[in-house]
């Protein structure tokens, strides 16, 4: 018998936005719902694909003490579900430890938790058939260093089985190391499908034999690479005792967007406007129905560049859009307009001319590959230069400073130089 099953996971649900200010009232308000109507529209999803189960694989919630707003939403959800049929299967992770308090005392019927203790194993059954067996275990605080799917094995139970966790499998530098296990590890338990949670970027660490997935968070927080983009969860179809489908189904109701820009063929700010109004009207298309957080990156070199060094430049533009953009709906908001432009300068010609311009680039060259070196000559390049240019452009130093960083400074010296000789 063939069947379908949902694998969501890091709802974080009511979970406020980082690195977002000063957004309008209105903005706000759909910001503050958005996890929340993620998560009712994976309930819509479950139930539009006749779903035999729902995973849940932790950091439903944010911390462990579990907004009451957050924890009502998810009952009524998982009541939806029940009374379909669905049943859902839930494992804490390290933000929602089952330690942490819980306006919930008794779950609808065919919710599943699964304790910290050991693992425990659920059957899905129709008609009097087991589709399936899920095993799980929640995170635990005692637990965090420990290989938690070493504990994993398969049962002989008929069917199909699955593997619910929280955990790092693999290598991911944007979280916290969480139970951390391999992928080896997770293939010696004998699942079909192991359905993880923890990192928020989708990711098919393998592809069968068994599949191992992140279907990633429900819905972006913030401008981090791992949250921007459509999130939602998996839609798993099964046939045979094996999958046969794995699907992504979009489920969120805001979305972060990166949205590179090169300026190379601009000559000023108007008509940088233009083609960046241009750009947000190929965003809305691509993610038509949901509102935007948007943050432009400005690459390239050209005549734009010499306007945005202005001081608060890029701001300023970016507030102009901002006030472009209130009436629509859903809604856009610029997040920020970040400028990583760079000055129409033949880096050869200048160190072949024997002045000052060529003896700067020749200095930093040589000291470039050395970190001390590059930090001292930061230090001497910032402070010879205006406050007032340097605000919002180049960080402070902290000890290290990365080839990178000195590029930015010796080029913005540079163009501020030329633009001296030039007047």
């Amino acid at each position: 018998m063939g069947f379908t099953f949902i694998h969501a996971a890091d709802m974080h649900l009511d979970t406020p936005f980082e690195g977002i200010a000063r957004v309008s009232p209105a903005v706000a308000a759909q910001l503050r719902d958005a996890s929340l109507e993620a998560f009712d529209a994976l309930v819509d999803c479950a139930i539009r694909n006749d779903a035999a189960f729902v995973l849940l694989a932790g950091d439903n919630y944010d911390g462990a003490e579990r907004g009451v707003r957050a924890q009502l939403r998810m009952l009524r959800g998982l009541e939806r579900l029940s009374a379909r049929g669905i049943q859902t299967f839930i494992v804490n992770g390290n933000h929602d430890p089952p330690e942490g308090w819980s306006a919930v005392k008794s779950w609808p019927e065919g919710v599943k938790v699964f304790g910290h203790e050991a693992v425990e194993s659920a059957a899905v059954e129709r008609e009097g058939v087991r589709l399936a067996t899920v095993h799980g275990i929640s995170f635990s605080q005692r637990t965090a260093g420990e290989n938690l799917a070493a504990r994993f094995t398969r049962a002989s139970a008929p069917g199909f089985h699955v593997g619910l966790l929280h955990c790092s499998a693999g290598v991911n530098t944007e979280h916290e190391s969480c139970c951390p296990t391999t992928v080896r590890d997770l293939q010696a338990a004998g699942m079909n499908y192991w359905a993880l949670g923890h990192i928020h970027k989708r990711e098919f660490l393998c592809e069968g034999g068994p599949w191992i997935v992140y279907p990633g968070n429900l819905q972006g927080r913030s401008a981090k690479p791992s949250e921007c983009g459509a999130k939602g969860a998996v839609v798993v179809e099964v046939d045979g005792g094996q999958v046969a489908r794995v699907e992504f189904a979009p489920v969120d109701r805001v979305r972060f967007v990166v949205a590179p820009v090169d300026v190379s063929t601009l000559a000023d700010l108007p008509e940088l406007r233009r083609m960046l109004v241009r750009r947000l009207e190929q965003l809305r298309k691509e993610h038509e129905g949901r509102g935007l957080l948007v943050r432009a990156v400005l690459r390239g070199r050209g005549g734009v560049h010499r306007d945005l060094i202005r001081a608060g430049a890029a701001e300023a533009l970016c507030e102009d859009l901002r006030g472009e953009c209130k009436d629509m709906e859903p809604f856009v908001w610029w997040e920020s307009i970040q400028d990583a432009t760079r000055p129409n300068l033949d880096i050869e010609q200048v160190r072949k001319r024997g002045d000052f311009l060529s003896e700067l680039v020749k200095v930093a060259e040589r000291i470039g590959a050395g970190e001390e070196e590059r930090a001292a000559f930061f230090r001497e390049v910032c402070a010879n230069l205006p406050a007032a240019r340097l605000q919002g452009r180049i960080p402070e130093p902290d000890g290290g400073v990365e080839a990178e960083e000195l590029e930015r400074a010796v080029m913005l010296a540079l163009d501020l130089l030329e633009e001296k000789t030039d007047s």
